[in-house]
């Protein structure tokens, strides 16, 4: 059995203080991580707790699984370990598609006369011909 716990179910206004507290009582906690949206900051209710053994953590399993944290019952597993994103073939990531884009506004040698990446100025509606 491994160090590392996953806790679900947690309110979403706990914090890594509160896991540290409770997990204390199993023994010492190592490190603390809240999984939150990356847009907003917000938790998204699971985090992982590292104990300092893996009696610890299955001390852990036992004690708090089920304990009640913030007005919510918790769960208390161990974490299972990250799954590998398969590599496209050639072993780089270029992102969406088939290679990098090219930036937006052209590269100057594909834009068409008169546009931004030439460094002329383009002509607005309004306004009449050159002479």
């Amino acid at each position: 059995m491994g160090r590392e716990l996953y806790v679900g179910h947690m309110s979403y206004e706990a914090t890594e203080e509160d896991l540290k507290r409770l997990f204390a009582v199993a023994g010492t906690v190592v490190s603390v991580h809240l999984i939150t949206d990356p847009q907003t900051g917000k938790s998204k209710g699971c985090g992982y707790v590292k104990m300092a053994s893996a009696d610890e953590a299955k001390e852990a399993i036992v004690t708090l699984d089920g304990a009640l944290l913030r007005d919510r019952i918790i769960a208390v597993s161990e974490a299972k370990p990250q799954k590998q994103k398969p590599q496209p073939a050639g072993g780089r990531n270029r992102g969406p598609g088939r290679g990098a884009r090219p930036p937006r506004g052209g590269t100057g040698a594909d834009s068409p006369p008169g546009s931004a990446a030439t460094g002329a100025a383009a002509p607005s509606l309004g306004s009449p011909p050159p002479p």
